[in-house]
């Protein structure tokens, strides 16, 4: 990190090319918007209070999602080009002195080395500002990168204005950039809007320090697809899956064993411990943790979760925004959710649901139950078809169960309620009031059988 880099993200822009009601850089990618990538990655070269976000098109939403990464946004009013968008934040930005960053909020597949390398270059050349180039197969349409004999920067030329041997050049300008901030600020107003577009071109302050006599160089990327900008759904798409393929070969290079990994789904912010196998079809999203030597069954959805080690989730399972201790075991098809809290050594079975339950240590719910806004005690026992009826109407109730207590099969707890300490509830019953530790509840109708009954009916 660059303790004196200010960097500033261009996310103003609509993107009418995505063909959606939502602002270009809000759609997502590898688990995340695609403004969230440019901020994760600024974050690797600068202090998150040094880091701004322009906004414009719907800029409340995308100043909050600034704001809950802790980084700071401007508005551009009117977008008027590149190089307006970064003079709307003069104010903010002129008195921080230091290095000035530049990098677009719809470039997802950058990675923290490229702008890492190109502070770096700026830095060693002691130039008055750095760019990053790319050569591509067809640069038709974008400005050429025209370099002297010593490899600095000479001119960046539009398509339109290139001669004959400029446009054999496929070194594109890749619109990444890293300025001198004193420099930046007092040149930036020599920009012109003399263009068919009549917008203020961030690209033009090269020409402008040029002529200033400063020097200028340029950072040609070694993969020029990690530059690609995301400007319709197609491109959207491709990113997603060049993003989770990145993902899936970090793990398996960090120790994680994942079986057919191209079937797998998983967010850039997923962490996952050292000799833990994921099935096929395995989705895991947001900032889920998985532990060491965890094993992830067939079909399973994981997400804003934490699992400790040594965890076993059974296909088909899902579990969203919940913690499972160490040694825990779950599914198959079972679903928790809502802040569930699975202590060490729980068993949650097939089709048992968990809502917003603490399930204490050594604790078995096995077949085909629903454990709703429950406290639960450790090494209880749930039998199949038990349920905590925990919604009057209007308003949730708990079920507090304690330690080593028993629930038969096909209970009906009605909450609120309180179950004490190694107390039985004997099968089919509904309970409706408290029941003491060490007790037998017991609230049911009495079995009553009319013997040759059948052949009068």
């Amino acid at each position: 990190m660059v303790n004196d880099a200010t960097v500033v993200i261009l996310a103003a822009g609509q993107g009418t090319r995505m063909k959606s009601k939502l602002a270009k850089v809000l759609h997502r990618a590898g688990g995340k918007a695609l403004v969230e990538h440019a901020i994760s990655t600024a974050r690797h070269i600068a202090p998150p209070e040094r880091i701004f976000v322009v906004v414009g098109h719907q800029a409340e939403a995308v100043g909050a999602v600034a704001n809950a990464a802790g980084v700071r946004s401007f508005e551009q009013r009117q977008q008027l080009g590149t190089g307006h968008a970064v003079m709307c934040g003069e104010s903010e930005l002129a008195g921080l002195g230091g290095l000035l960053v530049v990098v677009t909020g719809d470039c997802p597949m950058v990675r923290p080395a490229t702008l890492q390398s190109l502070v770096d270059l700026y830095q060693k050349t002691g130039a008055k500002a750095a760019l990053v180039s790319a050569d591509v197969d067809d640069p038709t349409g974008l400005g050429r990168i025209v370099r002297g004999d010593n490899g600095d920067v000479l001119a960046i030329v539009e398509h339109k204005a290139a001669t004959p041997e400029q446009l054999t050049i496929p070194e594109i300008n890749a619109g990444f950039y890293c300025f001198e901030a004193e420099a930046f600020w007092k040149h930036v107003h020599e920009i012109r809007t003399d263009n068919p577009a009549g917008e203020y071109y961030l690209t033009d302050m090269v020409a402008i320090l040029l002529k200033a006599g400063h020097r200028v160089v340029a950072l040609k990327a070694a993969d020029p697809s990690e530059l690609l900008g995301i400007n319709d759904k197609v491109q959207l798409a491709n990113a997603d899956r060049i993003l989770r393929e990145r993902k899936v070969h970090e793990l398996m290079l960090s120790g994680v064993t994942i079986i057919r990994p191209e079937t797998v789904n998983i967010d850039a912010d997923v962490v996952v411990g050292q000799d833990t196998v994921i099935e096929p079809y395995v989705q895991i999203k947001g900032a889920t943790v998985i532990g060491e030597n965890c094993h992830i069954a067939s079909s399973s959805i994981i997400d804003h979760s934490h699992i400790g080690d040594n965890a076993q989730i059974h296909p088909f399972s899902v579990i969203s925004n919940c913690t499972l201790d160490a040694h825990v075991h779950v599914g198959p098809f079972a679903r928790l959710r809502m802040n569930s809290h699975l202590h060490e050594g729980t068993h949650v079975g097939n089709f048992v649901e968990l809502k917003n339950t603490e399930f204490g240590a050594g604790s078995k719910s096995m077949h085909l139950a629903y454990l709703g806004d429950s406290t639960i005690g450790s090494k209880v026992n749930v039998g199949a078809g038990t349920i905590t009826c925990n919604y009057d109407g209007k308003k949730k109730h708990r079920t507090n169960i304690g330690d080593r207590a028993f629930v038969g099969s096909n209970s009906t707890l009605v909450a609120p309620l309180n179950i004490g300490n190694e107390a039985y509830i004997a099968a089919g019953s509904t309970i409706t009031q408290n029941v003491p530790e060490n007790s037998l509840a017991l609230g049911r109708s009495r079995q009553v059988v009319k013997e040759g009954w059948t052949p009068k009916r």
